[in-house]
């Protein structure tokens, strides 16, 4: 896929940065399948492109780097849209952002919430708006990450926080997650790109070969990881076409707290 051809992302270059913008404003930058397969097409495309030795993940506009899958779109298909292949490519996205051979940054500037709190914990290092929120909401509408969403995740801040996470379906600030050490720095809403942009510079003063094998070499603890992802992904479509997950996607979408105890 050429980015000419993005319509929910868009892609830029600029001095060995690359920019990867998820383009859906309107929709607080959830991705449905589209937006996942164009995703994965801009990070390969970052990979193959050697004017690029550092990669920004971000979304448009002030209000969200991303609040994960598109509910709206699952109440109305069932899915979350059409894709190239077929499939809901979002394994496949996470797996790109961890083995493109450069540094990946997050840019993390208001809500990143379920799958778009994945999306920041996966990336090498995350740089946050004062005006960021983190979070997960799977439980609450139905879905689940048990794969780098909750065994990485862990890793990064330690099991008890991460269960809190996942487990109570809280909301923590900016300051909130660079105590935990979720994110690396946190920064006025105005100084954001510009200070992704001197971290960008710092990294790309330094040798891309030693900078691709400590990549490696970091992501080599946690490899088992996606073993127990794709186990949970091959369960996880027949979960979200259950009653039980269904209350979650209708009562997101009617604005109203899901009832699940009849599942209990």
């Amino acid at each position: 896929m050429d980015p000419a051809e993005f319509t929910d992302v868009r892609y830029e270059v600029d001095a060995g940065l690359a920019w990867i913008v998820i383009d859906r404003p309107e929709r607080l930058n959830a991705f449905r399948a589209r937006t996942v397969d164009e995703l994965i097409a801009a990070f390969k495309a970052a990979w193959t492109d050697h004017r690029v030795g550092v990669v920004a993940l971000t979304g448009a506009g002030d209000r969200a780097f991303c609040v994960g899958g598109d509910q709206k779109q699952r109440d109305e298909t069932g899915d979350y849209g059409p894709s190239e292949t077929g499939l809901f490519e979002i394994e496949t996205l996470h797996r790109v952002i961890r083995d493109i051979p450069k540094p990946v940054i997050a840019a993390v500037n208001g809500y990143a919430i379920g799958g778009g709190h994945v999306l920041h914990v996966l990336c090498d290092v995350t740089i946050a708006s004062r005006t960021a929120v983190f979070g997960q909401t799977g439980p609450r509408v139905g879905s689940f990450d048990a794969g780098y969403g909750t065994a990485y995740l862990a890793r990064v801040i330690g099991e008890k926080r991460a269960r809190e996470i996942w487990m109570f379906c809280r909301r923590y600030d900016a300051e909130q997650a660079e105590r935990w050490g979720l994110v690396n720095a946190v920064v006025e809403p105005d100084e954001l790109a510009a200070t992704v942009r001197r971290w960008a510079d710092e990294a790309l003063a330094l040798s891309p070969t030693a900078l691709r094998v400590l990549k490696h070499s970091f992501n080599a603890d946690s490899e088992a990881i996606a073993g127990i992802g794709t186990m949970a992904w091959d369960h996880l479509d027949d979960f979200v076409t259950s009653p039980e997950a269904l209350e979650g996607v209708r009562a997101f979408n009617e604005k109203r707290d899901p009832d699940f105890s009849p599942w209990r």
